[in-house]
């Protein structure tokens, strides 16, 4: 299993969000990946659609199941990953990297900081993993 990156911030639900300038890019963790395993399908969000904190953003299908990827923070969708509509499976592959969903700028910047770290992620995740 990969580590997640300590300059990434995570939320309990399996979201890993990347600061960059004033947006932020969000994907999900190697952990939900793994937990999904062979992502076949990313129903990606509509821009400029306003979400708030929790709200549900994308469905993620999989071989197994499909599982909704949350909001981290409230903001607007300013980007989507486009190239997971012919190929999710980078989800997989590279889910700190290329497999990222989509873009938001944030309501208030400083939610951010509220999320969880590296460690405190890990230490949220079940002991078997």
């Amino acid at each position: 299993m990969l580590h997640n990156p300590d300059d990434l911030k995570y939320t309990k639900t399996h979201e890993w969000v990347r600061t960059k300038d004033e947006e932020i890019e969000v994907g999900i963790t190697d952990f939900a990946q793994h937990q999904l395993s062979d992502i076949t399908y990313v129903e990606l969000p509509e821009l400029n659609r306003h979400l708030d904190a929790g709200e549900e953003a994308v469905v993620v299908e999989s071989i197994k199941a499909a599982s909704d990827v949350y909001a981290p923070i409230a903001g607007t969708i300013v980007e989507v990953n486009e190239a997971l509509a012919t190929t999710p499976e980078v989800i997989n592959s590279d889910p700190f990297g290329a497999g990222w969903i989509f873009r938001m700028k944030p309501d208030h910047a400083n939610d951010v900081d509220a999320l969880l770290s590296s460690e405190a992620y890990e230490a949220s995740l079940p002991a078997e993993h």
